[in-house]
């Protein structure tokens, strides 16, 4: 019986496709997962893979056409029987595949390697959006043997700073991608043999990158050992402040979690004059100096804390990135935003008076977040134009209710997501915050957990700040800014009609919203009902 093959979704806001080639004719032999087609959207060009083995039938689609997601572009004959197969391009793992089945590994694909199978480790896609990232930093070198799950190497993307595990346990053989390098997803970066690694190829001189770390090749580099390369847990930033004042991140204590090394921890070293690793040779491979037996009268090293004046530092590739996205997003929505003032002193009095017996009987702090993104779910369940997104001429009304709640790291910002936030509990919503923030922090968060956000909860309150008026993170309709807390006087009437002054403890939400998507008395009601949730508190937080 024929299989329809039909023009796939490429992203959660891309509605149709346009195919640009046809790599099969009608009657050619398919292998299953051989490209069959390529297309275009305006956020990916691929190969479409077949989804069985068979015979090309049917083509219903012209090359050039642009149909709409689910289109039946052609068919499959003899689906059940074995065929012969054309040789697959080994490099090719289309982003269709990899947005389906999204992971927090590298993909993997059978190549050429060394001794025993080899595996091919790919650029991951960190999202939906993503076409690319940046390799930072390799946790292994050449020879190393790695476990199944272990990280391999660290990537950076305007979503996600991520450390990718191996897929296979065995010997990484071969490197491709040097540190600094942007590649495109599915580029082949590594390759792990499943036996005794054999002499691999030099690697490819690293090319120039403005936002590259300032650190060694790993090609050139003594091997660190794996518990080496897990423990000594820091950003991109920390380690290139160490290189550039020759610090040996060994000799630095990390305060962050999980032994993590902070910015203040390496500028605290820093200013403490402790004992630096030695400068290393231009034409030799760098080595760490061990630390003398004595304390030696040295210049301490100058802090770098903040850039000279004038001088000129070239962005990140997340920084540049989301700096993209941001006039992006300004540029689509109209938006509007409006402030809302809601007494918290209900909710202040509950948390003071549960959250030791909270943490004892959950092992989970009580924080105000799950308090605010449970408000905020109730008022998206009675107002679902706020939990919408503006689809080409159309409005998506999102089935779920997806929370993204911003997390800031000290190398950019990261939003992961609680997908079907409707459907937890208190508990359910307080644990999730306290997981996707520490792993969101050490790099552990998986494709699709920084994907698929329907409406954004941003803290910036936690800095002093009164209120702010965030931009808005697209597809998304709206985003709620969360102020700080504060204690005021403020007039309250009570059943009679009587006022009097008293201090309370008020907190500033500022709703921004698309007004092509939203109207203003939308967001209104909206705020209204999100404000009589809080100050009106009666859900058990269990």
């Amino acid at each position: 019986m024929p299989i329809n093959v039909v023009m796939p979704q490429m992203g959660e806001s891309i509605t149709e496709g346009t195919l640009t080639k046809w790599l099969k004719k009608p009657g050619d032999t398919v292998a299953r997962d051989e490209p069959l087609f390529e297309i275009s959207t305006d956020k990916v060009d691929a190969e479409i893979p077949s989804p069985a083995a068979g015979t090309l039938g049917d083509i219903k689609v012209q090359e050039g056409d642009t149909v709409v997601v689910g289109t039946v572009v052609c068919a499959i004959n003899d689906a059940g029987e074995a065929a012969p197969s054309t040789p697959a391009k080994q490099e090719t793992v289309t982003p269709a595949a990899v947005t389906t089945a999204a992971k927090d590994e590298a993909v993997a694909a059978p190549g050429p390697g060394a001794a025993g199978p080899g595996t091919e480790v790919l650029m991951p896609q960190m999202g939906e959006s993503i076409t690319e990232g940046t390799l930072t930093k390799w946790l292994k070198k050449i020879g190393d043997t790695v476990a199944r799950d272990e990280p391999i190497f660290e990537i950076s993307t305007d979503k996600v700073d991520a450390e990718i595990p191996s897929p296979v346990a065995g010997t990484l053989t071969e490197i491709r991608v040097q540190e600094g390098e942007t590649v495109t997803i599915n580029t082949v970066v590594a390759v792990i043999g499943g036996g005794a690694a054999a002499p691999a190829a030099a690697p490819k001189p690293a090319t120039p990158a403005a936002a590259a770390p300032a650190t060694p090749a790993p090609a050139a580099t003594p091997a660190p050992s794996a518990s080496t390369g897990e423990l000594l847990r820091s950003s991109p930033l920390v380690r290139k402040i160490a290189s550039e004042n020759n610090v040996d991140l060994k000799t630095v204590p990390g305060t962050g979690a999980s032994g993590r090394i902070t910015k203040q921890d390496i500028l605290s070293h820093l200013e403490g004059g402790a004992p630096a690793a030695a400068p290393a040779p231009t034409s030799a491979p760098v080595a760490a100096a061990p630390l003398p037996s004595a304390p030696a009268k040295q210049t301490p090293a100058a802090p770098v804390s903040a850039p000279a004046p004038g001088e000129l530092v070239p962005l990140s590739k997340m920084r540049s990135i989301i700096a993209k996205r941001m006039v992006e997003s300004k540029a689509t929505s109209p938006h509007v935003h409006t402030v809302f003032k809601v007494d918290m002193t209900r909710i202040v009095k509950l948390r003071e008076k549960e959250k030791n017996k909270y943490e004892q009987r959950n092992g989970v702090k009580l924080t105000y977040m799950p308090f605010i993104t449970r408000a905020a779910v109730q008022a998206l369940r009675k107002h679902p134009i706020v939990n919408a997104s503006m689809q080409g001429e159309a409005i998506l009304y999102n089935k779920n209710i997806n929370i993204g709640i911003a997390v800031a790291l000290e190398w950019g910002l990261i939003v992961p997501v609680i997908k079907q936030t409707e459907e937890k509990s208190f508990l359910g919503v307080a644990r999730s915050i306290v997981d996707l923030a520490e792993r969101a922090r050490n790099k552990k968060l998986a494709p699709d957990e920084v994907a698929g956000g329907t409406f954004t909860l941003t803290n910036s309150g936690i800095f002093g700040e009164q209120f702010g008026t965030p931009i808005i993170a697209q597809p998304q309709a709206a985003i709620l800014g969360i102020g700080g807390l504060s204690k005021e006087a403020i007039v309250l009437t009570d059943k009679d009609g009587q006022d009097t002054i008293a201090i309370r403890t008020i907190q500033y939400f500022t709703l921004g919203f698309d007004h092509r998507v939203i109207d203003g008395a939308d967001a209104g009601k909206f705020m209204s009902d999100f404000k009589a949730y809080l100050e009106n508190w009666s859900e058990d937080i269990g």
